[in-house]
């Protein structure tokens, strides 16, 4: 059923555009992400990343051929960074290199909703055409990027989050290290976000978000970042 959801904006001419941003969004942020790992931790004393060949801006290193072509058919996709954290320097390297990715991810949030809103504060919503897609481009790398960050913080294995908290919390990860595959964990929190109420979900906060930065660039342009999100989503 996800499946069918997401691959059939593919065929349908007034979801194409939502279908090729959430792709190029999704794709960039994972790479990016992924490469702030990296260079966090590079920065803390380990050289895995570099070693293991992952310094590169190439998707099918961070993502593989698999998780693009979820992302393609399903719109859901992962990435992995290796780190080894016995080499790091600090005693909450584990935590900094882990904290990169979703700092990452709000870094380029901030700059397409900042753009975004300066536009739409200028110019409106753009008629059809490069414009609107450039605008509908940035609404999406925006509200994605704020989603993915999110998601990543929430302290369930194997997300961010976890290595974060458990950096911070040793019976935390004494925790988590006793499930042996805690995999289930983030199975459940799946199921939870799939059936929350939208408003509740990283995407609806995202959107909350979104309209509540837009609305410091004056009420028009509010206006137009709701009319964006009608016509885009």
């Amino acid at each position: 059923m996800l499946a069918y959801l997401f691959i059939q904006n593919l065929f349908e001419p007034d979801k194409q555009l939502f279908f090729g941003c959430v792709v190029v969004t999704v794709v960039i942020s994972i790479v990016l992400h992924e490469l702030a790992h990296g260079w966090a931790a590079i920065w803390q004393g380990d050289d895995t990343p570099r070693v293991m060949g992952h310094m590169t801006p190439d998707p099918l290193v961070h993502m593989g051929g698999f998780s693009l072509l979820m992302l393609v058919l399903v719109g859901l996709a992962f990435g992995a960074m290796p780190v080894n954290p016995r080499n790091f320097r600090s005693k909450y390297g584990d935590a900094l290199v882990s904290a990169a990715g979703p700092a990452m991810n709000f870094l380029l949030a901030f700059i397409a909703q900042s753009v975004l809103a300066i536009w739409l504060s200028t110019q409106g919503v753009a008629n059809e055409g490069p414009g609107l897609n450039g605008q509908s481009l940035l609404l999406v790398f925006a509200y994605i990027n704020i989603a993915l960050g999110l998601f990543n913080l929430l302290p369930v294995p194997p997300l961010d989050g976890s290595s974060i908290l458990g950096n911070f919390v040793p019976s935390y990860k004494r925790w988590m290290d006793s499930l042996g595959n805690p995999m289930f964990i983030f199975f459940i929190l799946f199921i939870v976000l799939m059936n929350a109420p939208p408003q509740y979900t990283p995407f609806g906060i995202a959107l909350t978000f979104g309209a509540i930065f837009t609305a410091f660039f004056g009420p028009e342009a509010l206006q137009a970042y709701i009319k964006l999100i009608e016509i885009t989503l």
